[in-house]
């Protein structure tokens, strides 16, 4: 016998359909086998699915792409949130998230944006990698943050939104995901992520990363609110703050999608 589930898919950190970035979100009342989410996240097919339990006061969140499960995901906790507010109608203006990878996350309603308040990450410079300092446009510094991303400054938004990436070359650098990215034109801060060995090759708006750029983009421009946008094709954009040893992240969503699915 099958198991009916709910399913939604919402574009996260956009205000318009077709934009941001796509998760697909499933309630459940208890967890299933691990091995059947990532089914059910390779069938979806994007670049996350989030899974989350309600327990107590809290909802225990997890997130998997087609490949492997993650320890953070900034899209497809908002699209979560968006589902228990305006959907399910489980919450009012705040929600608490517990995630057994990253620790207590929050998301609290702000008039049509959500924010979401999660961990600041250090980024530690690195030394130069000789594969990339022959590119077009080599990168003028480098950090690991994270455990396994790779950040790249690169000369300017115009090159992070133009750069045509060797999906090929990204594969074989010792990192889950590689970020590129540079002081605004139209915002304050750009960027972009490439994850080819978790199943995305480019991931068009990425939370979970701004929790190492904003504290770093803040020391930089002296400010502790900024604007940021991921400038993928389909672009995103995201209201940055930081919060002592925590990052706020604001963004807006839109349902794509709901019905049922049978497992």
């Amino acid at each position: 016998m099958s198991l009916k589930l709910q399913i939604f898919q919402v574009d996260a950190f956009t205000s318009k359909l077709f934009g941001g970035n796509p998760a697909a979100v499933v309630p459940l009342d208890a967890w299933l086998a691990d091995e059947t989410m990532l089914a059910i996240a390779a069938e979806n097919n994007l670049a996350e699915t989030a899974f989350f339990v309600k327990d107590s006061e809290q909802y225990d969140l997890r997130w998997f792409t087609p490949k492997v499960e993650v320890n953070l995901c900034g899209h497809a906790t908002l699209a979560s949130s968006h589902v228990i507010f305006n959907e399910l109608k489980l919450e009012s203006e705040t929600i608490r998230f517990y995630s057994n990878r990253s620790g207590p996350l929050g998301v609290t309603k702000d008039g049509d944006k959500f924010v979401l308040d999660f961990p600041a990450y250090p980024m530690r410079e690195i030394a130069p990698i000789p594969t990339l300092e022959s590119a077009e446009f080599p990168p003028l510094k480098y950090w690991e943050s994270q455990g396994n991303m790779l950040f790249l400054l690169m000369e300017s938004q115009k090159v992070v939104s133009d750069l045509q990436v060797d999906m090929r070359k990204i594969e074989t650098l010792p990192y889950d995901e590689v970020v590129i990215t540079a002081k605004g034109e139209d915002c304050d801060f750009a960027s972009r992520m490439f994850a080819p060995r978790l199943g995305i090759p480019e991931d068009p708006v990425t939370g979970a990363i701004h929790c190492s750029l904003i504290p770093y983009w803040a020391g930089v421009l002296g400010k502790t609110e900024m604007f940021a946008r991921q400038v993928s094709a389909r672009g995103g954009e995201l209201f940055c703050e930081v919060a002592g040893d925590r990052v706020k992240i604001g963004g807006k969503a839109v349902l794509y999608l709901k019905g049922e699915i049978y497992v």
